[in-house]
């Protein structure tokens, strides 16, 4: 890594000067530690990003760590699905290890600082702790059970790990300093009682870690050099570092903490205690619903780990929590899908278009490029018949100088085909025009070579034969929250800036090649947007999600409001 040219972000300065400080290459290793109680969401992958890629840069290996330390929230589904979004993001761990392999470990430990004098088992309960630590300017007052005898308290920790009391009857609490001017070193709690069962071990504990207890002593054992965690744990760092001063073997390396800003993303939230509530609130339809700023969803959706990737990457690592504007990530899911995705038609929003001049009856087979950001330029066949769909918007009876798509008396061509001339409109007893009528220039087809094939007219539409189209579902996907920062002020509640026009189904109609269309396909539909093919596709229903448009239209909705 010091080899390379370029410019070191300030975690990558801190691996730099342990190196320079004699810490061996070989001695560096990282780990991702998710709690295994939701999906993980954008902010996540951030952390997956600058862990996983540390491990590249370095050639050094990375634990996936699960801190399961609560049973009453942690699920297997939830393992299995943070283990398939990193896969997912192009990311291979070295170990896959659980705190709960530990649990004997730490309970040993734990033993050591009760008969060290460090640790005591207290009955206070929690409104009674909350009172007696004190406030950030007022020192706390010691428990009255803070001088416990060594063999009261391995008595009572073990009848605590036996079972024999019920929840929130005993905790054990380390024995730091009641008077320290950071709240959290006021002896903190290292295991509570929770009879619920473990996703791994069971019901073989009834005793659990608290997050601070396990985390840097897992760091120990698996020998992490350096432990990067969100800037709200830089007041656990003294904790942390407290904690291995207990039990730390000089011979061993020396798990060290930094940390580093969140990146909050605009129009979403990223507590996993709000993307639940939206969950079990029925606001979505689950953690992969496409409008989530879970991981799953965005895959869902259509968002590729290249562009997941390029956005951490943008962002780079901070030391200031910020707000970085969703367009961002959506420019570069669209700068990634624009070199990847076939480019094919759809009509969202049809009205029929008939070609009076065309033989009824006919149809023919046009060629038309697939994507041509490919390195190699491919074709394939599209039907074009007498009767097509083009989207309503593209036409319009009376047109100013500045509308350069279809009108009455005018020329446009239609993609990979012909020019044509708007000639008359048919409508209904309401007057909503129902059928466009045109005539087309036989001479004039796409690629052919002819004078006639050459002629300039400002405007291009797609289309779709209307006996070839295929019916799908669409899903139009639109930002979940209408404020920039939903979360932003306590006072309101999030959910109250869900957008209620988030997602709209309609039925388009799209050309025939996307007949075999398969979960995860993706494509641009011309001049409309890049799509995905949905999980609920069916061998007799095709279900496109939106991914994101061909611009960013929201930057306009909101210089308006």
């Amino acid at each position: 890594m010091s080899t390379k040219e370029k410019s070191l972000n300030f975690i990558e300065q801190i691996i730099e000067e342990d190196l320079a400080n004699g810490l061996p290459q070989d001695k560096l290793r990282f780990r991702f530690p998710p709690e295994p109680n939701g999906y993980l969401h954008i902010g996540h992958a951030s952390s997956i990003c600058l862990n996983f890629g540390l491990g590249l840069d370095y050639n050094a290996p990375v634990n996936l760590r699960f801190d399961d330390t609560n049973p009453a929230k942690e699920e297997q589904e939830f393992v299995d699905a943070i283990k398939r979004d990193v896969e997912w993001l192009g990311y291979k761990w070295d170990q896959e290890v659980y705190a709960s392999d530990y649990f004997q470990e730490l309970y040993n430990w734990a033993i050591l600082l009760i008969k060290k004098g460090k640790a005591y088992v207290d009955n206070l309960s929690a409104e009674e702790i909350a009172q007696q630590k004190g406030t950030p300017t007022q020192p706390g007052v010691n428990s009255p059970n803070r001088e416990r005898s060594v063999e009261e308290n391995l008595d009572l920790f073990e009848r605590m790990k036996n079972g024999e009391f019920a929840e929130g009857a005993y905790i054990l609490r380390a024995k730091i300093d009641m008077a320290s001017p950071n709240m959290l070193m006021r002896d903190p709690i290292m295991y509570r009682i929770i009879n619920a069962s473990h996703h791994r071990t069971g019901a073989d504990w009834k005793i659990y870690p608290m997050y601070d207890w396990a985390h840097g002593e897992s760091d120990y054992i698996e020998q992490i050099s350096h432990s990067f965690c969100t800037l709200e744990f830089l007041p656990h760092r003294e904790l942390y570092d407290w904690f291995l001063d207990q039990i730390y073997d000089e011979e061993k390396v020396r798990p060290k903490q930094r940390e580093f800003a969140r990146r909050n993303l605009s129009h979403t939230v990223v507590s996993k205690r709000k993307l639940l509530q939206l969950v079990n609130e029925k606001h979505v339809t689950g953690w992969d619903d496409p409008r989530m700023s879970t991981i799953s969803g965005m895959r869902r959706r259509g968002y590729t780990p290249t562009a997941i990737r390029n956005f951490a990457d943008t962002i780079g690592i901070a030391k200031r929590t910020n707000l970085i504007d969703v367009s961002l990530l959506e420019f570069c899911v669209r700068e990634d899908l624009n070199k990847i995705t076939d480019r094919v038609m759809a009509v969202l929003d049809p009205v029929k278009l008939v070609i009076t001049n065309y033989p009824e009856g006919q149809e023919e087979w046009l060629d038309a490029e697939n994507n041509p950001e490919a390195e190699e330029l491919t074709f394939r066949k599209i039907p074009f018949s007498r009767e097509l769909y083009i989207e309503r918007e593209d036409f319009k009876e009376d047109a100013d100088k500045k509308f350069f798509r279809l009108t009455l008396g005018k020329e446009v061509r239609l993609k990979n085909a012909y020019i044509i001339k708007g000639e008359s409109v048919v409508k209904d007893a309401n007057g909503n025009i129902t059928e466009i009528h045109a005539t087309y220039d036989a001479d004039s087809k796409s690629g052919s070579g002819t004078e006639a094939s050459k002629r300039k007219v400002k405007g291009t539409i797609h289309w779709v034969s209307v006996p070839h189209a295929v019916e799908a579902e669409v899903r139009i996907y639109d930002r979940l929250f209408t404020h920039e920062n939903p979360d932003g002020n306590k006072e309101v509640d999030f959910k109250e800036y869900i957008n209620p026009d988030s997602l709209k189904v309609i039925t388009g109609y799209v050309e025939p090649s996307l007949k075999t269309a398969t979960n995860g396909d993706k494509f641009q539909f011309q001049r409309l947007g890049y799509f995905c093919v949905d999980r609920d596709t069916t061998a007799e229903k095709l279900v496109f999600n939106k991914t994101v448009g061909l611009r960013d239209t929201w930057a306009k909705v909101e210089s308006k409001e």
